[in-house]
């Protein structure tokens, strides 16, 4: 399922509307057991998206998105399903925060990357979590603080995007690996998601081990689980049917 965020004549920032239609479309991706992976972009060569529409917020008072989170998808905490990037231009604020909540992630080569929100008087709210999650302490307090734009680069050295292309193979290197991800068992990649991040909430690696993850378990005794042996024995490729 591809998702376009398409405000490109404010470099993709979302008002309150683009919230709730980006959560319908992940709402639409979750309940549908026939898509198995989701990538979402920005419209354009500028920016994947900037955050928050700030003419809009001014405009109306309020910063309103859905119980989700920013872009309906930050606080959709039970999606075990794959999501990939396409970080097509700057990534910032709600926009960095976007990415982070991502499974995956490329960037053009042209990419900035930034949390720029104490220099507009304010704080970036559940990015700071994320980040702080996925990049070393130091590296994170210097984004959070300072507002400084990063380039693809110095994102890719801290760990949170996988690779760095050039803008005309951003669609190439996109497909490539959403056809690695559907490769594997449906099944198998929602259990391995769940598995990851619910045992990252265990408190230690014993009861990380302890923990039960129904996805997991509906893996194993799936047709998909028995298709996959079988399809390695006989030396094929496997045929998923995500049951």
């Amino acid at each position: 399922m591809r998702v376009t965020i398409n405000r490109p004549e404010v470099l993709n920032a979302l008002n309150p509307l683009a919230h709730y239609e980006l959560a319908d479309a992940f709402d639409a991706f979750a309940n549908d057991d026939r898509l198995n992976v989701a990538t979402i972009s920005g419209t354009g060569d500028r920016a994947f998206c900037v955050g928050t529409d700030l003419k809009a917020k001014a405009e109306s008072g309020r910063d309103e998105h859905p119980e989700t989170g920013f872009a309906g998808l930050t606080e959709r905490f039970n999606l075990n399903k794959p999501i990939v990037a396409l970080v097509n231009g700057d990534a910032i604020g709600g926009g960095l925060e976007i990415v982070l909540a991502c499974d995956l992630a490329i960037a053009v080569s042209t990419a900035r990357f930034g949390l720029p929100e104490p220099r507009v008087g304010l704080a970036a709210s559940g990015g700071l979590h994320r980040l702080a999650r996925q990049v070393p302490l130091k590296q994170a307090m210097e984004f959070a603080l300072t507002g400084n734009l990063f380039d693809a680069e110095t994102a890719l050295s801290y760990g949170f995007i996988n690779k760095v292309v050039e803008p005309q193979s951003l669609q190439a290197e996109t497909e490539k690996l959403v056809n690695d991800l559907l490769a594997g068992s449906p099944l198998a990649l929602r259990a391995t998601k769940q598995m990851i991040f619910k045992g990252l909430d265990a408190d230690t690696l014993k009861k990380a081990y302890q923990v039960e993850y129904s996805d997991y378990n509906k893996m194993l005794a799936s047709e998909d689980a028995k298709e996959g042996v079988s399809a390695f024995v006989e030396k094929r490729k496997p045929i998923w049917r995500g049951r």
